[in-house]
């Protein structure tokens, strides 16, 4: 997984609520496979009906243009538990999410995906998103901060087993293994204070 430590660069924002996972990736999108799901994330929004695109989509401004970091709606990935949703705002250049409140399983599903969901307060996220007309932002992850382009710091809370994880570039798996003498420990300590939850099948 790639790390993540510090990202500078533009922030664009979509100030729509409960944008779901199969808005950003609709079912037929992933059973078409390659590189559809970027092409067409977020398709309902992103285009009309008789497939032509729809010019007023936030996310294919000209000025937001290489953008990495996101300010969303409340509820940002709700629905489905469809990892191809992180996968195609991965696709599509974010490293950060920034929005007043995310769907549960798409949350955890961005840090195992190298991705930074930041939770913030409804009136700073509608701040943040005016501010996202070009101009750059900083999200500093060792310091849990965003630098935004008027010089205000907003402090953000994470996880800390989420954060050792993007910083070092590690899954889940690599961050349980380097504890692996602590629950062997614990597991010799449990097993002699009980020995009959340890027993085999049979014996």
């Amino acid at each position: 997984m790639e790390r993540l430590e510090r990202v500078r660069g533009i922030a664009a924002s979509l100030p729509v609520e409960n944008v779901d996972t199969d808005t950003i990736t609709p079912m037929h999108r992933i059973l078409e496979g390659g590189d559809a799901l970027v092409r067409y994330a977020f398709e309902p929004l992103r285009f009309h009906e008789d497939g032509s695109r729809n010019p007023d989509f936030p996310l294919d401004q000209p000025r937001y243009e290489g953008a990495k970091i996101l300010i969303a709606g409340a509820n940002f990935g709700c629905g489905s538990s469809r990892e191809t949703a992180v996968w195609a705002v991965a696709g599509m250049g974010f490293r950060v999410l920034i929005a007043p409140s995310f769907g549960d399983i798409f949350f955890q599903n961005a840090f195992k995906n190298g991705m930074l969901p930041i939770v913030l307060p409804q009136g700073t996220v509608e701040h943040l998103a005016r501010l996202a007309d070009g101009a750059a932002f900083e999200v500093d992850l060792a310091t849990q901060t965003i630098q935004a382009p008027d010089g205000r710091t907003t402090p953000f809370e994470v996880n800390a087993f989420r954060k050792q994880g993007l910083l070092r570039g590690a899954d889940d798996l690599e961050l349980v293994l380097d504890r692996a003498e602590a629950i062997r420990t614990f597991q010799a300590r449990d097993r002699a204070a009980r020995p009959w939850a340890w027993r085999e099948p049979g014996s």
